[in-house]
């Protein structure tokens, strides 16, 4: 007959096995998150934690989120809050997603943004980027001169200002232009900025740009340590980088309170899901952003 000490241990080690087997059955039953789902959420958190502005058109030409003026305002022979051009409509099914701008014509007149909080300009070390979409055919849809889809200043395109443009003729380049201080890059001017060598030096262009009739085009602009002796801005067109603009030295003095996000100036098309963010954004970023399925509006769901 075994002995009652004997017995006890034979239970006990009964115990340990049948736990351990509930434990192994239950870890079984965990479910594994793919590393890609994981890596998509965690890229989507920082854009969203970067977001200062983001307007998607879809309920109304008011920012969906900003950190500072939401409204949009026109400037023809007064100003006045919201969209009031008759060449420029909100119109549905007209976007990349859902509702997009649609401009018609060059006409008198500005549409814009304020800057002030939208986006995170500093005095030193500024960082940021811009994104939005563009839909036309610059060779048949835009009229003779220089067009600025976007162009954020306090004063003027060649005075401390960030924008991208079109090439006043056919076949039309597509630039990148990060200009500061003119009184420091142009001290004696000589006629037009715009026809200068100094003045085209600060910019990077890209020939035969992917545009095209009924199709989208992701525009970014990147950039970093403006304000430094060694800024730099970057051009990304469906999330491939097109050109980069190293050494920038030259100073960025804005007054925040005058300077504004202008939409479309000369610009006939298509734009839609206008972004800004409080800092350079990194590869990936920059290709999550171009691939989200619904926009940035992705990134601001719950």
């Amino acid at each position: 007959m075994l002995s009652i000490s004997i017995v006890k241990r034979f239970i006990i080690a009964i115990c340990i096995v049948t736990l351990c087997s509930c434990k192994q059955n239950e870890k079984s039953k965990e479910v594994t998150i793919p590393k890609e789902i994981i890596v998509v959420d965690t890229i989507n958190t920082s854009l969203k934690e970067a977001l200062t502005f983001y307007a998607s058109f879809d309920q109304g030409v008011e920012a969906d989120f900003s950190l500072g003026d939401p409204s949009m305002y026109t400037a023809v022979d007064s100003v006045k809050t919201g969209l009031h051009k008759p060449d420029i409509n909100r119109q549905e099914e007209e976007g990349k997603y859902g509702y997009g701008l649609v401009f018609t014509e060059r006409s008198k007149g500005d549409i814009y943004y304020p800057s002030e909080k939208n986006i995170a300009y500093n005095k030193e070390n500024w960082n940021g980027a811009i994104s939005f979409w563009l839909s036309l055919d610059p060779a048949t849809d835009l009229k003779p001169g220089f067009c600025d889809p976007i162009q954020i200043t306090d004063v003027s395109y060649n005075d401390a200002a960030i924008w991208v443009d079109f090439t006043k003729e056919n076949p039309r380049d597509f630039r990148l232009g990060v200009i500061g201080d003119r009184d420091v890059w142009n001290p004696n001017p000589e006629g037009p900025d715009n026809e200068n060598p100094i003045f085209n030096k600060r910019l990077t262009g890209v020939k035969n740009p992917p545009f095209g009739k009924d199709q989208w085009t992701h525009i970014l602009i990147n950039f970093s340590n403006l304000n430094s002796d060694n800024g730099q801005a970057s051009l990304y067109m469906n999330g491939k980088l097109m050109g980069t603009r190293n050494n920038i030295d030259t100073p960025f003095t804005w007054d925040v309170s005058k300077s504004n996000i202008y939409l479309g100036l000369g610009y006939i098309g298509r734009m839609d899901d206008l972004s800004i963010f409080n800092r350079n954004l990194i590869n990936k970023e920059i290709t999550a952003l171009y691939q989200l399925e619904n926009g940035v509006q992705t990134i601001l769901e719950p």
